[in-house]
């Protein structure tokens, strides 16, 4: 499948709900499995069906090599704790993580997400799971969840005031970040 690239207007539409998993449905998930694997520079960890351009509420996420794919269905996603920074010091805040997305590439930035986030949603088999998610994780799950809604993290970025950056390889083939200049 083709990752589709920001500002196709799937991007920015909400999703429609899933009314029945059948066959299609699971055949796009393998679809989206065997996509987020292949994504290389920068690979990725998440892939939500509007960035294939299937505007349906389903993401999947696998954090590593090491872990299985954690597929999200209808998703009602809450945030459970998040550290609240003053604005002055958010937007001065040092970046612990770039964020990017498959949809955006060499864009990046720091969002500042909820460290932990509780999430009502389906599995391929249909089960209904409500889990608790921290970390990386919770972070991933947002980001996705937003795509849902049609928002990318850009968005999010400059509501916190915080800083784009563009990436590029240098000579010896190492990732290079550039502030982007915004009008």
């Amino acid at each position: 499948m083709k990752i589709i690239q920001a500002p196709n207007v799937l991007l920015a539409k909400q999703a429609k709900k899933i009314n029945k998993i059948d066959k299609d449905i699971l055949t796009l998930i393998e679809d989206m499995k065997k996509t987020l694997l292949t994504a290389s520079d920068p690979e990725g960890v998440g892939l939500a069906a509007p960035q294939v351009g299937k505007s349906l509420q389903l993401f999947l996420v696998k954090v590593d090599n090491d872990t299985p794919f954690h597929i999200f269905i209808n998703p009602e996603v809450t945030l459970v704790e998040q550290k609240i920074l003053p604005s002055k010091k958010l937007a001065t805040k040092k970046p612990t993580r770039l964020e990017g997305c498959l949809s955006l590439k060499d864009i990046w930035g720091t969002v500042h997400r909820a460290t932990k986030v509780r999430v009502k949603y389906l599995d391929e088999k249909g089960k209904l799971h409500d889990k608790v998610f921290n970390g990386f994780s919770a972070t991933i799950i947002q980001h996705e969840q937003d795509h849902l809604h049609g928002i990318l993290f850009p968005k999010r970025v400059l509501e916190q005031k915080g800083k784009l950056y563009k990436s590029h390889k240098d000579e010896h083939g190492e990732d290079v970040f550039d502030p982007l200049k915004l009008a």
